[in-house]
């Protein structure tokens, strides 16, 4: 924990620094559009049918923008088998309701343990890693580079934070991951698929953001703002909405202006156990639907428009399984005042 109060005393710093003289450069904007990512690893641990659940994200909640990932360790559970029934689903569901997907690659992918690769391949050497990995990436965007639901590729999550039962980072490997994607997806003719935007991610409150920002066409960042810590308790990181317009004017310092989201804004619990190790008493000391709505008050001074929500699912289970759909209530009226 010491580590995180040092990174933010040093973005503190930074960020009172910048606000002198570049948020400006990064103004207060209006909220266009609410989407949110669905992992459907995380409703089945909550005894949740993930169809279901997106059903309803796309039918009762209205997202249009959705992020799903290729998750390597489903999809090729032995080696060489390769099963895409499930995310084939999912974009035919986004296609069938003419909703937009960014669709993650890669072994870092969103929702613990982070790194989410076969138990097969954990095993192999560096190098025949690496080449099991990008094949695994070829194959996802072979089979889905013809869908016009796919507005964006992102290759893997967060790869700059130090964070989730991972292997050691290799910036060599995800450039060539990300060459790949360019290769495979290059531009077609005039109003044709293909030459789709690649988003790099990275964490709001924990990193610098300018590697990754450099290496994005769209750059994503993440906003958690409660906490629940073994040591510390429940606690709010003490920054204000102008923290992350002085972060993204820094990057855009380095790297010139760009595209740029929330891609996971917390609308769920962040605690130690799992959400489906524990009940929603617990729950509500890091997310309930007062912070949910401070959270959608912070947000407008951010100098962000566009935010993808990460917690469909836990709302799902609270009004599904618990009776309790305020969460999932107050996210379907924001989501429709920006229709």
């Amino acid at each position: 924990m010491m580590r995180i109060v040092k990174w933010l005393i040093l973005f503190g710093v930074a960020g009172t620094f910048a606000g002198f003289f570049l948020i400006g450069r990064v103004p207060v904007r209006d909220i266009k559009a609410y989407g949110a990512t669905f992992a459907p690893n995380h409703a089945e641990n909550l005894g949740l049918d993930p169809r279901e659940v997106y059903r309803a994200m796309l039918d009762n909640l209205g997202i249009r923008k959705i992020r799903i990932t290729a998750y390597w360790n489903r999809i090729e559970r032995e080696r060489g088998i390769v099963d895409f029934s499930e995310l084939d689903w999912q974009v035919q569901d986004a296609e069938a309701h003419n909703a937009e997907l960014i669709l993650a690659l890669g072994y870092r992918a969103p929702r613990w343990p982070e790194c989410h690769i076969p138990e097969w391949a954990k095993k192999l050497p560096t190098d025949e890693f690496r080449s099991e990995l990008i094949r695994h990436i070829e194959r996802v965007i072979e089979r889905y580079r013809d869908s016009k639901a796919i507005k964006i590729w992102q290759v893997e999550n967060e790869p700059f934070l130090d964070f989730g039962i991972c292997p050691p980072f290799s910036v060599e490997l995800l450039d060539a991951e990300i060459a790949r994607v360019r290769e495979l997806d290059a531009p077609a003719s005039p109003g044709g698929l293909g030459g789709r935007p690649i988003m790099i991610t990275d964490s709001g409150e924990l990193s610098l953001w300018i590697q990754a920002h450099k290496r994005a066409d769209v750059f994503g960042s993440t906003l958690y703002r409660t906490i629940g810590h073994p040591t510390l308790g429940v606690f709010t990181y003490p920054l204000p909405p102008a923290f992350f317009r002085a972060k993204r004017a820094i990057a855009e310092l380095a790297n010139g202006p760009k595209p740029a989201v929330i891609i996971e804004l917390q609308a769920e619990p962040w605690q130690e156990k799992a959400l489906f190790q524990t009940e929603p008493s617990e729950h509500y000391k890091t997310m309930n639907p007062e912070k949910f709505r401070a959270l959608l008050s912070y947000i407008r001074g951010t100098g962000f428009d566009e935010f993808y929500f990460w917690g469909v699912e836990w709302w799902y289970w609270l009004k599904e399984k618990h009776q309790m759909p305020d969460m999932w209530n107050i996210a379907r009226e924001t989501i429709q005042k920006t229709k």
